[in-house]
């Protein structure tokens, strides 16, 4: 079915500005290679026939996380139509999904794609239904409280590794994060260990997910990247928070 396109929910000064404000340390960045913990929820979104306004097609890519088994949740605008309009339904090109891999040389894993997209009305996110759903990896899970200044969240993509030369990375990279401020529907992350393109987001890293540890080891999902910035991105990284809108998203998964 066409797609439907979607705005955004615009915020009043008052309501979209931050209520809390802090600030990260500095350190050494840790290997990018290994995260260390499992990182299977991590998806990587590509495409190679994106229509333009003008005629003819490109490749783009996005990045993402599993949080159901046939869900996963991204950057709004990684759907789009002609004119860069966030849109809803089945996509009008063919979004291919990988799950389960740290490299894409990686042999394990699942490869599928998208059938169908919700575009949330409060910021830059969508879910995205898997045509195959997953069943052998854990989805993050959803955040049962607000996040708070200062609280650590580690980061995970697939986004360039240039802003000059915009091909997705063949490999998953990580970074660590401090919550800097905490807005209605967006929070503002600093970097906790010195910038590289590997440790932090990149172009095509736009729903990129920020997670923390949870109960029995579980990782909670905080916010995903709104926009792969140019990199490394001197500022702060801004993300659409998930806790604020997890009634419509659980409305989704449920529908």
């Amino acid at each position: 079915m066409a797609g439907t396109t979607v705005a955004v929910r615009q915020l009043s000064p008052e309501r979209a500005g931050s209520v809390h404000s802090g600030a990260a340390t500095g350190g050494t960045a840790p290997s990018s290679a290994d995260p260390g913990f499992d990182t299977s929820f991590s998806a990587k979104l590509s495409s190679t026939d994106i229509p333009e306004e003008g005629g003819g097609v490109r490749t783009g890519g996005c990045s993402g996380a599993l949080i159901a088994g046939g869900w996963i949740i991204t950057a709004g605008h990684c759907f789009h139509d002609t004119r860069d309009n966030r849109v809803d339904g089945r996509p009008e090109y063919h979004m291919k999904v990988a799950l389960g891999k740290r490299a894409d040389s990686d042999p394990h894993g699942h490869v599928t794609q998208v059938v169908d997209v919700r575009q949330s009305p409060y910021s830059d996110l969508a879910l995205a239904r898997l045509e195959n759903p997953v069943t052998d990896i854990t989805p993050l899970s959803l955040p049962g409280e607000a996040p708070t200044v200062g609280q650590r969240a580690t980061f995970v993509g697939w986004g360039a590794l240039s802003s000059k030369v915009i091909v997705q990375s063949d490999h998953l990279k990580r970074g660590d994060f401090a919550v800097h401020s905490v807005g209605q529907y967006e929070i503002d992350l600093a970097p906790v260990h010195e910038r590289t393109v590997e440790n932090s987001p990149c172009p095509d890293d736009s729903g990129s997910p920020y997670f923390v540890p949870g109960e029995r080891g579980h990782k909670v999902l905080i916010a995903i990247e709104d926009r792969g910035p140019d990199c490394p991105n001197p500022g702060l990284e801004t993300a659409a928070r998930v806790d604020s809108i997890r009634s419509w998203i659980q409305q989704q998964l449920d529908s």
